[in-house]
């Protein structure tokens, strides 16, 4: 006899199970190959293809079945009556089928609703749990309870209510969205976009308003988070030319160090000493009327080799060779005030020294 088509849904929520049991660290490492041994033996045996993701999905209806299993398990604890208690002397005719809806659970579920519209949320848990004892797994039950303990704060019950729910009733759309609500607020922002796609899913003709903002939000949750973890951008002056001190002064400490520091060793004067000397002190007064002219003057790679040279005990260097240099000349002119054409020149100039 060969597999029905039940047995074979079986046999891949099976496979997938053990599957997944390996990924989320239920079974070690050690046991991999074993495993894989088992799923293979299973879809040899029930003629199934694991590798098809459709037909994994249509298995487990886009649970799994342990989460699967879970609902069974919860539903048995809650049906089974207690000895001696009135419902065992019920005949199995008169018992209301699980999670069917009765005339007395409804009108628990009612109460729970005005409680809610009066913001009265313990309230209203209570009566949905009031007919969940009479109809276990009731999803829209379930859904209820879970926006009541949102309501409340009370996130991963609401989220557990509504996983019960969608398990129970995979196409219940308001029951995706309060799972997507409650794990949202647990901050599980990749679960609650999952969760409202499935609802979109559910729903249909591309999901209703309510339900695609719920998307929105959490998407752009993750996508912040993403950014964050990235190093913050350096803050760049926005003024043009070099760096500048306070008052928005060009630094001339960066140009003291260049010229060998501003302390005076090795035989350069400090910046107090140049500073007195008219010459200095004039082209000072034209790099503060031209910041980006001490750009170009700390980009010429000539003028970056004397400052090596120099911090590396080189000895001064030979200006006579240096000004021969057509770039550093101008600059040169410019600074002791050479007029509007100079300034012109030393900008190209200093364009030309840095692509060379």
């Amino acid at each position: 006899m060969a597999p029905t088509e039940s047995n074979k849904r079986l046999a891949l929520a099976i496979i997938d199970f053990l599957g997944s049991s390996l990924k989320d660290g239920t079974l070690t490492a050690d046991d991999a190959e074993s495993i894989e041994i088992a799923q293979s033996c299973i879809a040899d045996t029930f003629k199934v293809d694991p590798t098809d993701e459709a037909a994994v999905k249509e298995a487990v209806g886009g649970q799994s079945l342990a989460s699967i299993y879970s609902v069974y398990e919860k539903l048995r604890s809650k049906s089974t009556p207690q000895a001696g208690s009135a419902s065992t002397e019920q005949s199995q005719t008169d018992k209301p089928k699980t999670g069917a809806p009765t005339a007395e659970s409804d009108k628990f579920k009612s109460e729970g609703n005005a409680l809610m519209s009066r913001k009265d949320y313990n309230g209203a848990i209570a009566q949905y749990t009031k007919a969940l004892e009479i109809a276990p797994g009731n999803p829209i039950y379930l859904s209820n309870r879970a926006a009541a303990f949102s309501a409340s704060s009370q996130h991963e019950k609401a989220a557990e209510d509504a996983e019960l729910a969608v398990s129970v009733d995979s196409k219940y759309s308001k029951a995706w969205s309060r799972l997507g609500l409650a794990r949202f607020d647990m901050g599980d922002y990749h679960a609650a976009k999952e969760a409202y796609e499935k609802g979109i899913e559910a729903e249909g003709n591309g999901g209703s308003d309510a339900m695609k903002r719920g998307l929105e939000t959490s998407s752009r949750k993750i996508e912040e988070a993403s950014r964050g973890t990235e190093p913050p951008s350096e803050e760049l002056d926005s003024a043009p030319g070099a760096s500048r001190g306070g008052g928005g002064m060009p630094d001339l400490s960066a140009l003291a160090g260049m010229l060998g520091g501003g302390g005076g060793g090795g035989g350069m004067p400090d910046l107090g000493s140049m500073m007195s000397n008219p010459m200095f002190a004039n082209m000072a007064q034209n790099l503060m009327g031209n910041p980006d002219m001490l750009n170009n003057l700390m980009g010429n790679p000539r003028l970056r080799q004397m400052a090596e040279n120099f911090g590396q005990g080189g000895g001064m260097p030979d200006m006579s060779s240096l000004m021969s240099d057509p770039n550093i000349a101008d600059m040169a002119r410019n600074m002791m005030g050479g007029g509007a054409g100079g300034a012109g020149g030393a900008g190209q100039g200093g364009q030309g020294g840095q692509g060379q």
